[in-house]
């Protein structure tokens, strides 16, 4: 796996997108101890709206700008939205409202949108052969999953010596960091020809192609049931570590980084296991596990404070984050697949909106379902959901190769 890093610009890329993301994994932590200090009990809930606008900005931003900046060469695009990441990110100490949460937050996530989707794209054209991109979308796997173990890590550590207003200026410097790397390297320019036709057309085109292809249909309703798990974890990890079992803040990153930890074990593993059963089975296999893990959670959270439950619920932390692991590693090789050199950008820009449109519904059900009806009833709600939309994955995704070809008259 580790042989891909001897790509110059990839293995650039690569450092770059890990320091990144650690910054990233500081700023979590920070924003929930900040979310419980500004609102105490109901901070599931304004970590709920924070993620629901969060997701908002990447839905609505991310098609519309894909389609402005397709002509603009990759490292301005790249290397401008690092920088006004690391800006917002400078801002976040020195909130003191709620709502300037919610205004920072859509301001640093818009940016994202800019540069997540494009550095995506970017990979299958620096690593053009299949065995090295699979390797590449492991290693990316586990650059995610540092945000959940080791940045999570780091915070305890650091939280034992600063204040948690501190980890915002580590989030700024991995910006910083990953811009600079951007800046070194020498990325591959299209060859392909820019998709021509108005701003609507390129905005829409990457949705089209997802509705012209069973497998990218499929694809959508197996990033339900991650949502459906991820708003879990993520909303209210902090109401289960402050209220339900009354343990220290650093312990919020411990949960966290359970469900990294997860992922990572899968992440590791994905290469030899798609090589022996495919994408289908595996992703499939992955929409089974987090309903199971929301349905087991939903138990554990009746239980509530006795039992043992907090190990538990950071067992059941751990089998989510592989179920997890399980769908998004491989998901990445389906929009190669469905996609031209001259398409990729806008596929890959669709999935970043249309999965994160998932979280749309599901952060606000763990969030404001979790503070007003309990967190019972939100984990069984979330759990009907994934079983639905895993049902509706395993109908719609075709076992014929030819799924993945897309019928461009349709998607045109």
């Amino acid at each position: 796996m580790l042989a891909v890093l001897g790509d110059r610009v990839y293995g650039r890329l690569f450092a770059a997108q890990v320091v990144a993301l650690a910054g990233t994994g500081l700023l979590t932590v920070a924003l929930g101890l900040l979310a419980y200090d500004l609102a105490g009990g109901m901070a599931g809930a304004v970590l709920g709206t924070a993620l629901t606008i969060k997701m908002l900005a990447y839905v609505g931003v991310a098609p519309v700008v894909a389609a402005l900046v397709e002509r603009l060469p990759k490292k301005a695009v790249l290397v401008g939205a690092d920088v006004v990441r690391a800006a917002m990110a400078l801002c976040l100490p020195f909130i003191t409202e709620v709502w300037q949460i919610y205004v920072l937050v859509f301001l640093l996530q818009a940016a994202s949108a800019t540069f997540t989707p494009a550095f995506q794209a970017l990979i299958p054209a620096v690593l053009p052969q299949e065995k090295d991109y699979t390797k590449a979308l492991s290693l990316s796997r586990l650059a995610y999953d540092l945000e959940s173990l080791l940045s999570p890590a780091l915070a305890a550590l650091l939280l034992t010596v600063i204040s948690y207003h501190s980890l915002f200026v580590g989030t700024a410097a991995g910006f910083a960091f990953s811009a600079l790397m951007v800046i070194g390297c020498r990325l591959p320019v299209p060859a392909a020809a820019p998709v021509e036709g108005s701003l609507w057309h390129r905005t829409t085109l990457g949705a089209r192609i997802f509705r012209a292809t069973p497998t990218l249909r499929s694809l959508l309703a197996l990033n339900l049931v991650v949502a459906c798990a991820t708003a879990m974890v993520l909303v209210n990890s902090v109401v289960y570590v402050r209220d339900v079992y009354g343990r220290p803040d650093t312990d919020l990153a411990l949960a966290l980084a359970a469900y990294g930890a997860g992922s990572m074990i899968v992440a590791l593993l994905a290469p030899r296991i798609l090589d022996r059963v495919g994408d289908r089975r595996l992703m499939l296999t992955g929409a089974l596990v987090l309903p199971a893990g929301l349905l087991a959670a939903t138990g554990v959270t009746a239980v509530g404070a006795s039992g043992g439950g907090w190990w538990v619920l950071l067992g059941l932390w751990l089998v989510m984050g592989a179920g997890n692991s399980m769908v998004l590693t491989p998901s990445a090789r389906l929009l190669r697949q469905a996609s031209t050199e001259s398409t990729r950008s806008y596929v890959f820009t669709a999935q970043f909106a249309l999965s994160h449109a998932c979280f749309i519904f599901t952060y606000p059900l763990a969030g404001w379902a979790g503070a007003g009806i309990g967190l019972t009833a939100a984990c069984a709600a979330l759990a009907i959901l994934a079983i639905m939309a895993a049902a509706a994955a395993w109908k719609a995704w075709p076992a014929d190769a030819a799924a993945f070809v897309p019928s461009m008259k349709a998607a045109a």
